[in-house]
């Protein structure tokens, strides 16, 4: 079982990081703020949904994994370490988004929820991140990990559904000070790129 530190541990990560400025929650908060929050809640449900497919293959398969091949193990957290720091160095070089729409055509909530999905599906990096994000959280002496990695993603699963929800209910107020304040964009993205560095040097000093 996921000791009560890992578990805040790993809560706080993920929220950090769902609030730090990306394609995913930069789409939510667009769409709240052009089509209204309701639209924006239902992009959200869609990620999330989407999250389900991507962590059900990875938590599978990575597991089985970890639990067969040391050097299965060595070579993900190496793979996983290295993605981090190209986390963070994109991050710290990233540049002020400008917050525009790109349709203007008025959609159902149940479009905008697949729309959603398949945004996150079709996009490969996610299956990536928590290859490299969800193993960090697991104790390997601390019993089934292929439960605890379940657990981990059904936590990160209702943090993005809190924070993008949060985001589109409050997209009027966040969408103009993300627009006009380049300097709290540069702020987040600095915040996300010393977690992706800090997670990169724990996950290379990680041990079996």
């Amino acid at each position: 079982m996921l000791s009560i530190d890992t578990v805040v541990a790993f809560t706080l990560a993920s929220v950090v990081l769902a609030f730090a400025p990306g394609p995913d929650n930069i789409f939510v908060l667009t769409q709240s703020a052009l089509k209204g929050p309701k639209a924006g809640v239902a992009v959200t449900f869609g990620l999330a949904t989407g999250l389900v497919v991507h962590t059900a293959a990875v938590v599978l398969g990575l597991a089985a994994l970890i639990a067969v091949s040391e050097l299965a193990f060595t070579a993900l957290k190496v793979v996983g370490a290295a993605y981090l720091v190209y986390l963070a160095i994109g991050a710290f070089r990233a540049k002020p988004e400008a917050i525009e729409a790109t349709d203007g055509k008025a959609r159902s909530l149940g479009q905008y929820y697949r729309r959603g999905i398949i945004m996150n599906v079709t996009n490969p990096k996610v299956s990536i991140f928590f290859l490299a994000f969800l193993p960090q959280f697991v104790d390997a002496g601390a019993g089934n990990t292929t439960a605890q990695m379940l657990t981990l993603a059904a936590l990160f699963f209702l943090v993005t559904l809190v924070v993008f929800s949060s985001i589109a209910l409050m997209a009027g107020q966040i969408g103009t000070r993300l627009s006009n304040s380049p300097k709290a964009q540069v702020l987040m993205n600095r915040i996300a790129g010393t977690i992706f560095l800090g997670l990169a040097l724990k996950l290379a000093l990680s041990e079996r």
